[in-house]
């Protein structure tokens, strides 16, 4: 008797799901938590894994469809269960257009879909897919088969044969499946909207439309984080094994204002402002064709290096594709580093339903009056801008204004003294 395995809840609030592309066809075998489905909510993108091991019956949902969470997605006859159900017992198979219908296809297929996650590790670690045997149902490739090969010696030069360029980019189209319309020279190409983007479009229009943006912006002087963090890296790097930035500083200065301001904690509930208890650090991370903003929890409990290490292990999460539904939920304040390719001045789009956002833009030498006990006097000094969107509906300049001022004392307090850990 087949089974029916539904839409999961990956994530506080999340109501629905798309399938963006399954793992699966009628007939195959998985064992329990494999990955069978590649899901799209507004929130986050994240393999489904299986509830059972057995065989799956049919596909009940097409791909890009949007259905709510507690929906029946497919059908999987359980190992070790009856082969042979009743007629009212088995389910019904939506008219789903079937991947495959041999085994040599379906073996052929399979080693041909690859996932996100895998993709970009390919293109990361300049890896050629067609090169790599998959341990995976139908020699599916996985993670674990790029990372072997790469541990292997098989990382490959950045520079390939076209062969190899076309190879990868059919490979990326049908992952995607958002193939490009080519067209002649000199005349316009159309894209069909990725699942990724389409969720990014809906939340950025959602905010801009509901909640009522104002921006404001004070100018830092880092002189002194500047001198630190040149006299710390080397150090750093070598003890703790990743790079100590900039972002764990600016992160440690705003999470201690909000703790002074925790009216900037907030969200906007129709007939009431919520303050958050916790102070959950969003950060905002970018690749090439989308944005994602993974969750630091508790991030006023941490220290500098604390900060640093969490900021390098969501974004190597992000890069690699395993974000779960918990790293992207919960978050109560989000911090951009927007500085990180060269921006100066921006106005960021507040991530709803928080009241505000950040964003800590390049650091920039410039020259700057000072006032000495001798009088004032111009020195080359490390200047950065720290630009606020907040809703207007739960906060105003003034404590917006006090804010950002909190938060330029900490940041031009540090000193050779100053502790990362």
């Amino acid at each position: 008797m087949a089974t029916n395995m539904t839409m999961p809840q990956l994530g506080e609030s999340v109501t629905e799901g798309t399938i963006s592309k399954w793992l699966v066809a009628p007939g195959d075998k998985v064992t329990k938590y494999e990955p069978i489905a590649e899901v799209m909510t507004d929130k986050v993108s994240a393999e489904i894994p299986s509830s059972y091991t057995g065989t799956i019956q049919a596909l009940l949902v097409k791909e890009e469809d949007t259905v709510s969470v507690g929906t029946a997605i497919c059908s999987i006859e359980e190992e070790g269960s009856s082969q042979e159900a009743k007629p009212s017992e088995t389910p019904k198979q939506v008219d789903v257009e079937p991947k495959v219908e041999a085994n040599e296809e379906s073996t052929t297929d399979q080693r041909q879909r690859y996932s996100p996650a895998v993709l970009r590790l390919s293109q990361d670690y300049g890896i050629n897919l067609a090169n790599v045997t998959g341990s995976g149902k139908g020699g599916r490739i996985t993670r674990k088969d790029v990372e072997a090969y790469r541990v292997q010696g098989g990382v490959e030069k950045p520079q390939q044969s076209v062969e190899d360029e076309v190879s990868v980019e059919q490979s990326v189209t049908k992952s995607n499946d958002t193939q490009s319309v080519s067209l002649a020279s000199g005349e316009d190409e159309r894209i069909p909207v990725s699942g990724v983007r389409k969720a990014i479009a809906t939340n950025m229009v959602k905010s801009k439309t509901e909640a009522p943006h104002a921006w404001t912006m004070i100018e830092v002087d880092v002189t002194n984080l500047v001198k630190v963090r040149q006299g710390l890296k080397d150090s750093f790097k070598e003890k703790e094994g990743f790079s100590l930035t900039y972002l764990p500083f600016f992160m440690k200065a705003c999470v201690e204002a909000l703790k002074e301001f925790p009216e900037v904690n907030a969200q906007w509930a129709g007939d009431a402002i919520i303050r958050k208890k916790d102070i959950h650090l969003s950060m905002a991370v970018a690749t090439e064709d989308a944005l994602f903003v993974p969750v630091i929890k508790h991030a006023d409990e941490l220290t500098v290096k604390g900060l640093a290490k969490r900021t390098n292990d969501l974004a190597k999460k992000v890069r690699t594709g395993q974000l779960k539904s918990d790293d992207m939920t919960g978050g109560t304040f989000t911090i951009n580093n927007t500085g990180s390719f060269g921006s100066i001045m921006s106005q960021p789009i507040i991530n709803t339903p928080q009241a505000a956002i950040l964003s800590v833009e390049s650091i920039v030498k410039r020259p700057v009056v000072l006032d000495t006990e001798a009088g004032e006097v111009i020195a080359i000094r490390h200047m950065v801008n720290l630009c606020l969107s907040l809703d207007h509906r739960v906060l105003d300049g003034l404590i917006c204004g006090k804010f950002l001022q909190a938060i330029k004392t900490k940041l031009e307090a540090i000193n050779e003294t100053t502790s990362v850990y």
